[in-house]
């Protein structure tokens, strides 16, 4: 395995691609290009969740895909423990820079297609909670003209041919309804936060938190779907899948719903591999995984 780290920007080294490259070996599937998967791992735009980084881009590469993973630009490098008294954060984490940064890792896995052998048309892009909203941002907008003018690629090369997304937040205006009924004071600290790394602001307007819910801007020409999620997540709300989903199935956007009956949210692979605490091991949820593959095998032909 060829292992690398790419910097997306010259002035920085913040926003990063690691690189988990299968090497062609004589003794299989010589020459043949292979799937490839970026994952985007959650940490609400405050940082990257390692759970949900290398563990997940390592059972991909033993699964037969080329694997990346997306360090992309966050409020924080690290993770902040206290959030009622936070420290000042990074405000180029501000939407649209991390849907950039994954427009252009997309890019960049194609424009090496060759030399990774990575075959083009078949690179799926898997998130987690925030980075499921983020890999969610990417299919429904990498059509849009504001990804060619700044980024200076054709938009196609920008379009994921798959999403995985995992208990992702799809809808922030479905958020801030729920915790505002709920009224969990750490839940609500943190989203205030989150919303600071997302819109630059604790207190985004109507019209901010619409326009940043890829639930609500599902076109028809979205990538094939595969959502999971937990019935009893009590951070990012299952309704966000659900929404999404019906989105999909309104635009006969092809997908596949998850929704096991129980679970922490921040499950990951939900077995001993990520597991931090006893209550992310979850067989029921584990299967997710191999339904994903299974899954892929079918959209990604």
């Amino acid at each position: 395995m060829l292992t690398k780290t790419i910097q997306l920007w010259e002035d920085r080294d913040d926003a990063r691609v690691e690189c988990y490259v299968l090497r062609d070996s004589p003794e299989f599937r010589a020459g043949v290009k292979r799937p490839a998967v970026i994952v985007c791992p959650g940490g609400a735009y405050l940082g990257t969740s390692d759970r949900e980084a290398e563990p997940v881009a390592l059972r991909f590469a033993a699964a037969g895909y080329h694997a990346f993973v997306l360090r992309y630009t966050t409020y924080y490098n690290g993770w902040v423990s206290d959030w009622q008294n936070p420290p000042p954060g990074n405000e180029r984490s501000a939407y649209p820079q991390p849907l950039l940064e994954l427009a252009k890792t997309v890019a960049l896995v194609r424009r090496h297609a060759d030399e990774w052998r990575v075959d083009p048309n078949r690179i799926a892009v898997a998130g987690f909670s925030a980075g499921g909203h983020l890999a969610a941002s990417l299919g429904v907008h990498w059509h849009e003209a504001f990804l060619r003018e700044q980024l200076g690629e054709d938009n196609r090369s920008f379009k994921p041919n798959a999403l995985i997304l995992g208990y992702p937040v799809l809808d922030y205006l479905l958020m801030r309804d729920e915790l505002a009924r709920e009224q969990k004071v750490e839940h609500v600290n943190l989203f205030r936060l989150a919303n600071q790394a997302v819109f630059g602001t604790p207190e985004p307007d109507e019209e901010q938190l619409a326009a940043r819910s890829p639930a609500l801007h599902v076109p028809d020409r979205t990538p094939p779907v595969f959502i999971w999620h937990t019935a009893d997540d009590d951070l990012v709300y299952a309704q966000n899948a659900l929404i999404f989903a019906s989105a999909c199935a309104r635009r006969k956007v092809p997908y596949e719903l998850h929704v096991f009956a129980s679970g922490v949210h921040g499950l990951s692979l939900a077995d001993e591999t990520t597991a931090a605490y006893p209550d992310q091991i979850n067989p029921e949820a584990a299967v997710w995984f191999q339904l994903a593959l299974n899954w892929l095998k079918k959209y990604m032909k």
